[in-house]
C-alpha cells in the first residue's frame, strides 16, 4: 500500500474564480492562484496495521467498535465508529524538538528535568510546532546518482548534496522545507526491507545534516525510516543528525515521507504545506503533508 504518486488538480471550476465580477472585496492572491489551478502531491503514506516503522515505537492499531447495525435508530440509520492506538512516530510524522536529548538537554540548553515536570513536556512539544506554509525542495539524489534508489546503508554527503542543487537548479534558502529522496519509499509496501535491519538504510549522516544546517533551513524531510543513514546491522543505535539538527538547531525532521509522485513529475520547487496534530506535550505527531505547484 503506497500513494507516493497519489496528486490532484484543483481546476478554475473547482476553485474561487480569480476573475470573479461578483461584489466584495478584492480577491485574495492565494484564491486567485488557485483558481488558475494547482496541482496537489500528498506525501503522506496511508496508515494500516502492519506497516513499517521503527521497532523503537508502539504500533499502529485501527478497531472498529461499533459497527453498522450493532445499534439501529428507529428510522433505520445506524453508524460505526473507530479506535486508533499508535506511536506519534509512525508512519508519515514529525519529530517535535521534544523527541531527542542530548546529555540531559534538550534544544535552547533546557534541562530535561525541568521540561518533563508533570509527566509531559511542557515545551518544545507537538503543539508548539507552528503550522508550515513554506517553499519546498526536492532533492533528488538517486536521480542525480543514476539510480532508481539509494543502495541500503549508503550515506548521502555534502558532496552529492551540492551535485542534486547544481543538477536541479534548487539551492535551498533560509527558512525552507527540504526534503532529500533516496527512492526507499518504493520499498514501503515490503517491511522487513523498508526498516532496513540487516542491511540498512540510505541517508544523510553528521556531514549532511550539517550541510542542511548552513543553509538554514526550517524543516528537513525523507522518505525514510530514520531520515538518516542507518548501517547495516547498526539499527536506531547512533542517530547524529538527530542531535545536531533538533537538539543543537531546532531543525524539525520529517520521516517516511512518500516522494515519489513528486519526482516522477520532476516537482523539485513548491509550496509546502504542513500541520501536525496539536497534542500537548507530545514528542511527534502523525501527519499528512503536501506539495503544491501551479499549473498541472
Amino acid at each position: 500500500m503506497n500513494n507516493s504518486s497519489v496528486s490532484g488538480v484543483v481546476t478554475p471550476d473547482a476553485a474561487v474564480s480569480a476573475s470573479s465580477t461578483s461584489p466584495g472585496p478584492p480577491a485574495d492572491a492565494l484564491l486567485a492562484a488557485l483558481g488558475q489551478g494547482v496541482r496537489v502531491f500528498d506525501l503522506g503514506h496511508p496508515l494500516f496495521p502492519g506497516m513499517p516503522q521503527s521497532p523503537n515505537h508502539p504500533a499502529f492499531q485501527h478497531h472498529v467498535p461499533r459497527r453498522h447495525g450493532d445499534a439501529v435508530r428507529a428510522d433505520g440509520g445506524s453508524a460505526a465508529n473507530d479506535l486508533i492506538l499508535t506511536g506519534t512516530h509512525v508512519g508519515t510524522h514529525i519529530d517535535a524538538l521534544s523527541h531527542v536529548s542530548q546529555d540531559g538537554r534538550l534544544f535552547d540548553d533546557i534541562p530535561v528535568a525541568d521540561a518533563m515536570r508533570g509527566g509531559r513536556f511542557a515545551v518544545h512539544g507537538a503543539e508548539q510546532i507552528d503550522p508550515m506554509f513554506r517553499r519546498g525542495i526536492l532533492l533528488d539524489v538517486p536521480r542525480t546518482l543514476g539510480l532508481s534508489r539509494c543502495e541500503p546503508g549508503y550515506e548521502i554527503t555534502p558532496a552529492d548534496l551540492d551535485a542534486v542543487v547544481q543538477l536541479q537548479g534548487t539551492p535551498p534558502e533560509p527558512g525552507d522545507v527540504v526534503l532529500i529522496r533516496t527512492g526507499w519509499s518504493q520499498l514501503f509496501g515490503e517491511p522487513a526491507a523498508f526498516v532496513g535491519a540487516a542491511d540498512g538504510v540510505p541517508g544523510i549522516s553528521a556531514a549532511g545534516a550539517r550541510w542542511l544546517v548552513e543553509h538554514g533551513v526550517h524543516a528537513a524531510g525523507a522518505d525514510t525510516i530514520a531520515f538518516e543513514c542507518l548501517a547495516p546491522g547498526a539499527g536506531h543505535s547512533l542517530l547524529p543528525a538527530h542531535r545536531i539538527l533538533l537538539v543543537e538547531h531546532g531543525i524539525y525532521l520529517i520521516e517516511a515521507m512518500a516522494l515519489e509522485g513528486l519526482a516522477g513529475s520532476e516537482t523539485y520547487q513548491f509550496t509546502f504545506v504542513l500541520a501536525p496534530l496539536a497534542i500537548t506535550g507530545a514528542t511527534g505527531s502523525p501527519v499528512r503533508p503536501l506539495a503544491v505547484r501551479c499549473g498541472d
